[in-house]
Formats: structure tokens, C-alpha cells, sequence
């Protein structure tokens, strides 16, 4: 629709001619359905909500709890090894080994930081 300030008189005339006899079909409409009201435009369709099936929603509830069963019955495992003395809780987990670099690796990587930072001065 184009832009009502771009229109002539005449253009406006011819629209509000159109409105008017359109108003009048529509009265006249209303009569013959023998309805009061007056017909106006339909207001746009809302979209359906969509609605979970109760087997669905069962379906899920039961997943849930499912996964909060398993997680209960790991939790009195780990209260049981906190309650136990230190010795236990240290036998239960064994530590990690630490990782150790060899003395020939730290001199490898310490040349090789070493090269790139003389290329990098070089360049200046």
C-alpha cells in the first residue's frame, strides 16, 4: 500500500468512495445474516500451543527419576568414604603421579623459546 501523502486528491477521493461502499456491503450483510454486530476483518489466527501427552510427560518423569536414583545411590558411597578415617579415604583414591620433565626435555624447549626470540629480535 502505498504511502497516503504520496497520493493525489483525486486517488484519495477514489479510496474513501471505496471505504464507504465496502461499510455498506458490509450493513447490508448484516442484515441478511440477521446479525447486530458489524463485520469486521478476522484477527489473525493464534498459533496452537502445543500439549505434551500424558504418557509423554510419564515417560519423562520416569527418566528423571531414574537419573536421580543412580545419583542417590552413589552419594552414601562417598558419604561413607568421607566418614571413614584418612588412611581409608587414601586407599580408596589413589593419588595421582606427577609429571616430571626430563632435563633434556626442559633444555630442548628452553633452546627452542630461546631461537624464537632471537628471530623476533632479529626482525626489530
Amino acid at each position: 500500500m502505498s504511502n497516503l501523502l504520496s497520493l493525489t486528491s483525486a486517488q484519495l477521493k477514489h479510496a474513501a468512495d471505496i471505504k464507504d461502499k465496502i461499510s455498506a456491503l458490509e450493513k447490508e450483510l448484516a442484515s441478511i445474516l440477521g446479525s447486530t454486530a458489524t463485520v469486521s476483518t478476522p484477527a489473525p489466527a493464534q498459533k496452537k500451543k502445543r500439549k505434551m501427552s500424558a504418557a509423554a510427560r510419564a515417560k519423562i518423569a520416569a527418566a528423571q527419576k531414574a537419573r536421580w536414583a543412580k545419583i542417590n545411590a552413589v552419594k552414601p558411597a562417598i558419604k561413607a568414604v568421607v566418614v571413614a578415617k584418612p588412611a581409608v579415604v587414601a586407599a580408596a583414591k589413589p593419588a595421582k603421579k606427577k609429571f616430571t620433565m626430563s632435563a633434556a626435555a626442559k633444555a630442548k624447549i628452553s633452546a627452542a623459546a630461546k631461537a624464537r626470540w632471537a628471530k623476533i629480535r632479529a626482525k626489530k
